[in-house]
C-alpha cells in the first residue's frame, strides 16, 4: 500500500512516527511521512518519502487570546499543506491527533480512507481527566466531561481552518464538531502508540480505539553513540541526564548551572543534551551533547532528568532507567504524573518551581532508593512483550483486505 503518515509539531510529536513508518516500509509498504521541513532528515534517515508541512508561527502576545489565535492561524495554514501534501493515488492516510481533524475532510473529499494513529489518550474516560488538563481527577462522570469540554475546545480552534479547508476541496459546509460526531457515530479506529505500563484501556471506551504499545523513534541499525560520550561513561560512574525537549528556549545557561548545581550537590556526574534550551555546562563531571538517540543513551544513565513528553516518558520507561519528572505545559504533568504512580519516578517537581535544591533532593532520592530502579525495570520488562508498530502492521494490513 502507498501510505502517507501526518504528524505535525515538536520533534517528539514527529519522532515516534519514524519508527512506525518504518516498521511499515520493513512490511513491504511505501511510506511518506508528511512534517514540518527541520524533521526531513529524521524521515529520510529512516528510509521515508518526505513531504512539507507548514511550521507554527510564534505567538503574538502571551495571553490566552494570542494563543488561540497562533493556534487557529497554524492548523489554518496546515491544512492547506496538508492538502497539497496528499497524492491522489494514495492508498491509506494515518493521522496524527493533530492532523486528523483535517484528514477526515481529505478522507470526504479524495476518498482514500484512514486510521488515527495518536500518542496521547484522548478519547473520553472516567478513567482520568484529560490528558492536556492536568492529573487532578474529578471523579468518574466528571472526568468524562473534561474529555468532552476539551474536545470541544480542539473543535473552536480548527473552526476557521475546517471551514477553508472544506472550501477548496469543494465540501458542502460542516463544522468540526459534527465532523467529530461523524466518526464517532462511523467508529473511525484509533491506535494509540502508548504503552499499557502507563495507561489501560478504559473500559468505557467504545470499539475501535486502542492502546497498542509506544512507537519508537527510528535508529540506524549500527549506529553508536560518539566517542566523546563513550569516553565519559567509561571516565566515571553512570551518570545522570538532563533534557528538556523543545521546552524552555533561550533558558540554556540557567538551567544548564542549575542542572550541575544539583548534580554536584547530590554527588553525581551528568549529560545534558542542549535541545531547544540550549543547556551550557563546564566540568570534568559533566557532558554536553546535541541530539543523540535516547534509544542509546537512557540505557547507560543511572537517572533521567527530563520534561515528561510523552516520547521521553516511554523512552526512560523502556530503558528500565528511574526518572526525575519535571512537566512544562500541556500533557507532561499526566505522563509525569504516571510515571510516580508506577514508582518508576519521584513525585514530579512542576518547572515552574525548579530549583536546584528541589532538584538534588529528587535526584538524591531516585538514585539512592531502589525501589524506583525496580519498579522501572518492571514497566520495561512490560514493554518489551508491547510491539505497538506491529499492532499498526496488522491494522493497515486489515484496511487492505477490506
Amino acid at each position: 500500500m502507498r501510505i502517507l503518515i501526518a504528524a505535525a509539531g515538536s520533534r517528539g510529536d514527529v519522532d515516534p512516527y519514524t519508527g512506525l513508518g518504518a516498521a511499515l516500509r520493513r512490511a513491504g509498504h511505501d511510506v511518506v511521512l508528511a512534517a514540518t521541513e527541520p524533521y526531513a532528515p529524521l524521515v529520510h534517515a529512516a528510509g521515508l518519502g518526505f513531504r512539507p508541512l507548514p511550521a507554527a508561527r510564534p505567538a503574538e502576545g502571551t495571553g490566552r487570546r494570542a494563543l488561540l489565535r497562533t493556534a487557529a492561524d497554524f492548523v489554518t495554514a496546515l491544512g492547506r499543506g496538508f492538502a497539497d501534501a496528499v497524492d491522489p493515488a494514495t492508498d491509506l492516510l494515518l493521522l496524527s491527533a493533530t492532523t486528523a481533524p483535517l484528514g477526515w475532510h481529505i478522507t470526504e473529499a479524495t476518498g482514500i480512507p484512514s486510521l488515527g494513529v495518536h500518542l496521547q489518550p484522548t478519547a473520553p474516560t472516567k478513567a482520568f481527566p484529560p490528558p492536556v488538563t492536568g492529573v487532578r481527577s474529578l471523579g468518574g462522570p466528571g472526568n468524562r466531561a473534561a474529555g468532552r469540554f476539551a474536545l470541544r475546545m480542539t473543535d473552536r480552534v480548527y473552526r476557521a481552518a475546517v471551514a477553508a479547508l472544506r472550501h477548496r476541496l469543494a465540501l458542502p459546509p460542516l463544522g468540526p464538531s459534527a465532523a467529530r460526531r461523524r466518526q464517532e457515530t462511523a467508529r473511525w479506529p484509533v491506535l494509540y502508540g502508548v504503552s499499557t505500563a502507563l495507561v489501560s484501556r478504559p473500559a468505557d471506551w467504545r470499539p475501535g480505539l486502542e492502546i497498542v504499545g509506544a512507537w519508537d523513534p527510528h535508529v540506524e541499525p549500527g549506529r553508536r553513540l560518539p566517542a566523546e560520550v563513550e569516553d565519559f561513561l567509561r571516565a566515571g560512574p553512570a551518570p545522570v541526564f538532563v533534557g528538556f525537549g523543545s521546552m524552555a528556549a533561550g533558558q540554556g545557561e540557567r538551567l544548564g548551572a542549575l542542572a550541575v548545581t544539583a548534580l554536584r550537590r547530590a554527588g553525581l556526574r551528568g549529560i545534558l543534551q542542549s535541545g531547544s534550551a540550549g543547556l551550557t555546562a563546564e566540568g570534568d563531571d559533566v557532558l554536553c551533547v546535541g541530539d543523540l538517540p535516547h534509544a542509546l543513551l537512557f540505557p547507560r544513565m543511572a537517572a533521567v532528568v527530563h520534561h515528561a513528553g510523552a516520547g521521553t516518558t516511554h523512552a526512560a520507561l523502556r530503558a528500565g532507567v528511574p526518572a526525575v519528572p519535571v512537566p512544562v505545559t500541556a500533557d507532561q504533568p499526566f505522563w509525569a504524573a504516571r510515571l510516580a504512580a508506577l514508582g518508576a519516578a519521584t513525585a514530579p517537581v512542576p518547572f515552574r518551581s525548579l530549583t536546584a535544591g528541589r532538584l538534588a533532593d529528587a535526584l538524591g532520592a531516585v538514585t539512592r532508593e531502589r525501589g524506583h530502579a525496580r519498579a522501572a525495570e518492571r514497566a520495561a520488562r512490560h514493554m518489551a512483550a508491547e510491539d505497538g508498530a506491529a499492532a499498526v502492521v496488522r491494522a493497515v494490513e486489515a484496511a487492505a483486505a477490506r
